[in-house]
């Protein structure tokens, strides 16, 4: 009785079972199954898996995640580096491609191109010196610091301008002493030049006058060292900061004219007050 029960519960789940597999679709069945093989470290296994997925399922909502996911194994095959390279430009073609794979293949299509061109490989440096002006900035700066492993300073320097935006704009400190790294690596005297950039922006002084319309002397002045130019416009009352916005001024325009225009008085003009802001 007890042997009956047990191929009866066997019997049970095993038909359960179909059930569930004859209502997954065959493109699922394949791409799940590859995914359990890329676990498992089986590249070619899974490599098979997804081309098969790619080539009889073309309408397949997994499509593109397996172009994606049939470079990355390719990638971790000795030798197949190229076509890797080729397959994650092919997943980025891809009408309907996951936007949060975008980032992770173009930095391994980066990190696949140098290695091509350590082995001799040069043409494949277009790929990482195309990317030095996208317009995702991890991709720039991926771009930008492995620029500056290269042997020929005329490509390298290509990512000096990216570099030394990082150093100026970033506040990840490792991020920044990497960028100083390869700074380092490509011209040393670049970095000099940065310094002593940021030691004269360091000496300038942000002036502020608020005036009331009418009136002849400020109701607000503010002396301020460049450096600390955010805490000049924090300082301003709530009232002037809408009063700003309303009339359509951007903060953030206005310091980068400052520094283009340096010397020149900034005048801006609300409905109530008179803005007047200039660097010495």
């Amino acid at each position: 009785m007890r042997k009956k029960a047990i191929y009866l519960i066997f019997f049970l789940f095993s038909s359960s079972f179909l059930i569930s597999s004859s209502q997954t679709h065959p493109d699922e069945i394949l791409f799940q199954s590859a995914k359990v093989l890329i676990f498992d470290e089986k590249w070619e296994e899974a490599q098979e898996k997804l081309e098969e997925l790619i080539e009889n399922y073309p309408d397949s909502q997994f499509y593109s995640q397996a172009h994606f996911y049939r470079a990355k194994c390719l990638s971790e095959q000795k030798g197949r580096e190229a076509a890797a390279l080729k397959a994650y430009k092919s997943f980025l073609k891809q009408k309907d491609k996951n936007k949060s794979l975008i980032e992770e293949s173009e930095i391994s299509i980066m990190q696949l191109a140098y290695g091509l061109y350590e082995r001799g490989r040069k043409s494949y440096l277009l790929e990482i010196e195309e990317r030095i002006d996208s317009p995702s900035k991890v991709i720039r700066y991926f771009a930008a610091i492995k620029l500056s492993f290269v042997n020929n300073k005329r490509i390298a320097s290509k990512g000096i301008p990216v570099l030394k935006q990082i150093i100026r704009k970033e506040k990840d400190a490792e991020l920044k002493d990497r960028a100083k790294i390869a700074l380092l690596r490509i011209d040393p005297d670049a970095l000099k030049d940065l310094e002593d950039e940021d030691y004269e922006e360091r000496m300038l002084i942000l002036k502020l006058r608020v005036y009331s319309k009418g009136e002849k002397e400020p109701e607000f002045s503010l002396n301020i060292p460049w450096a600390l130019a955010d805490l000049a416009l924090l300082a301003l009352s709530e009232e002037d900061k809408e009063n700003l916005i309303e009339e359509g001024y951007d903060l953030d325009e206005i310091i980068d004219r400052l520094l283009k225009e340096r010397g020149e008085i900034i005048r801006v003009v609300t409905k109530t007050k008179i803005f007047k802001i200039w660097i010495d």
